[in-house]
């Protein structure tokens, strides 16, 4: 313990002494493609499948071909729509699990080809591409690496049940990949959900370097690890490499001192009130959330530095409903109200930076942005304000920046509003930092969990959050003998996200074994973590049904003879 405390007694000794003048350390660049999607801060999902006509979350292949006739679809409208809250671009969901493909394709006879619409020559992704281009907007596409129809059920990564149709399977998603990157293109996002197996590394580098991938071993940018809208308070885009080679690297192996950079994606449904729907049912709009609660994950998302990808959903008529076209506007204008307007900026380099008003004006809000090309840099900050009397009153305290950190505080009267770099990689770059005021506002104080690996110090000069406490799941009797425990946790992690599964003893010293995860109807250690000190973390990345159960597998002793063992599970929280 003692060794370790030195080290990072050491490590803030080292930050000090070269915080302003040469870096002591390495400071991961973003690539080009990074740097653009960051820049673009908000994107727009768009879920679409036959699912929407089941009024489900996964395509049963209940839906008969001829059902699926979106005779008003209209991809200008869809990006019209995007425009209207701010977001740069779009990310079509051009297969989803159930198989079917949005565009002209000769892999499946499940497919737009195969559907009244248009006389079966219809191309939604083509109608798409061609209106992202007339409005200025990126495209991206998600493309399941796992079709059901070949048996890669939902979290396969691609990998199919009977290992005798891998082979064929391979070459069909591999042409699908394909023809979706170069008939469609340039994409800017490419979307592996729960990441793929598949080896495309050669198409990917190929047909899409000028893209951002999301998951998989090739990932440049990463899952948040939730589907509520929050990034961690401290949002670091840089973790250790071999995590990112894994493909499913979340904001849980966040290191402000990793050596690669692949920063967080923060995706969330539009239908989110009191539930949660990726595609569109009859009934709904009571799901629809409110000015007030997108801007409280704007706030988390964008405000911490990640990009937001807000979920759109056309019906059946191929439209996106107006109840929700009016939600998004709502939000873009709020967004313009409040933050299209500073009372005063400034930029520049070096320790600290000031903006200096004429007169003394109210302030209860600052926009810090670092210039990220040249990587992400501070580690600690704080931003004060110099009343008119002249005493200097601290505001707000924080962590990361990056490409963007909303600071909110109690509203101040100030004529000098200053930050300040406490601790740094390197001599920040600062590209903005901007005051306003924002009226008619009440903000809840900021969760300042920071699970990402940091040295303890600057840790315990945060607040501590409000995370979900653990529950009791299941009590255990435990001896020196092996012995299989299953346990169904379906109930606790009704949620997507991720989760920390623990075995605590008062007597014993348990030890572990062939631990598996059951989720989607298959068994897999890929959702499943060993973390050490008798806990594990599970990843629930796919909104499931309700028939799916979620079972946690593994073998158990103690090795101290026997005892009663108790496990618990708490939800990982920004």
């Amino acid at each position: 313990m003692l060794r370790g405390f030195y080290f990072y007694l050491f490590l803030q000794c080292a930050i000090c002494i070269s915080a302003f003048s040469q870096s002591a350390f390495i400071v991961p660049l973003p690539d080009g493609p990074q740097l653009r999607w960051q820049r673009y801060e908000q994107s727009m999902f768009v879920h679409f499948c036959a699912a929407t006509w089941q009024g489900r979350e996964k395509d049963n292949h209940s839906t008969p071909l001829s059902r699926i006739n979106p005779a008003m679809l209209n991809t200008d409208q869809w990006c019209e729509t995007a425009i209207s809250w701010g977001a740069k671009m779009i990310v079509f969901v051009a297969k989803h699990t159930g198989g079917f493909c949005w565009w002209q394709t000769s892999t499946t006879s499940y497919g737009i080809k195969d559907t009244p619409w248009r006389g079966g020559k219809g191309d939604v992704l083509k109608d798409l591409s061609e209106s992202c281009r007339k409005y200025g907007l990126g495209l991206g596409v998600y493309v399941y690496p796992g079709d059901n129809t070949w048996g890669a059920g939902i979290g396969s990564g691609g990998i199919t049940s009977d290992p005798s149709k891998q082979e064929a399977y391979n070459k069909v998603f591999r042409q699908q990949l394909t023809e979706v990157l170069t008939n469609y293109g340039p994409m800017q996002e490419v979307w592996f959900d729960g990441s793929c197996k598949i080896k495309v590394d050669d198409i990917l580098e190929k047909y899409a370097s000028d893209a951002v991938i999301f998951q998989g071993p090739m990932a440049t940018i990463r899952w948040v690890g939730s589907e509520d809208g929050s990034a961690p308070f401290s949002n670091w885009y840089t973790l250790r490499n071999e995590d990112l080679r894994t493909g499913i690297a979340t904001a849980v192996q966040s290191d402000p001192f990793g050596d690669a950079y692949a920063p967080v994606e923060v995706d969330v449904p539009l239908l989110k009130n009191k539930g949660h729907k990726w595609f569109w049912a009859p009934s709904t709009d009571s799901l629809i959330l409110s000015t007030s609660q997108l801007m409280e994950i704007y706030y988390k998302s964008v405000g911490r530095g990640a990009v937001l990808l807000l979920n759109s959903t056309p019906d059946t008529t191929g439209l996106i409903p107006a109840s929700h076209v009016a939600a998004y506007t709502a939000f873009g204008e709020e967004i313009k109200r409040r933050f299209s307007d500073p009372l005063g900026s400034a930029k520049g380099e070096g320790k600290s930076i000031e903006i200096q008003f004429g007169e003394p004006v109210m302030v209860n809000h600052a926009i810090i942005q670092e210039d990220i090309a040249k990587g992400q840099r501070v580690l600690e900050f704080e931003v004060s304000g110099m009343n008119p009397e002249g005493k200097w009153m601290t505001l707000y305290k924080g962590t990361s920046i990056g490409h963007k950190k909303i600071c909110f505080f109690s509203p101040a009267f100030v004529k000098t509003l200053k930050i300040d770099f406490m601790n740094v990689k390197d001599l920040p770059q600062i590209l903005n930092f901007s005051a306003f005021f924002v009226d008619g506002v009440t903000m809840k104080p900021e969760m300042k969990n920071d699970i990402s690996k940091f040295w303890s110090g600057l840790t315990k000069k945060q607040d501590p959050g409000t995370a979900d406490q653990f529950v009791s799941v299941a009590t255990l009797e435990l001896n020196r003998r092996w012995m299989k425990v299953e346990t169904d946790i379906t109930k606790y992690l009704r949620d997507i996200g991720q989760y920390e599964l623990r075995i605590t003893s008062d007597e014993g010293i348990p030890e572990f074994r062939d631990w598996e995860m059951e989720l989607y109807v298959s068994r897999s250690r890929n959702n499943v973590e060993y973390l050490g000190k008798n806990t594990f973390r599970i990843t629930r990345s796919q909104q499931t049904l309700d028939e799916f159960p979620s079972v946690f597998h593994v073998r158990m002793r103690s090795a101290t003879g026997k005892c009663t063992g108790n496990m618990e599970i708490r939800r990982i929280k920004y």
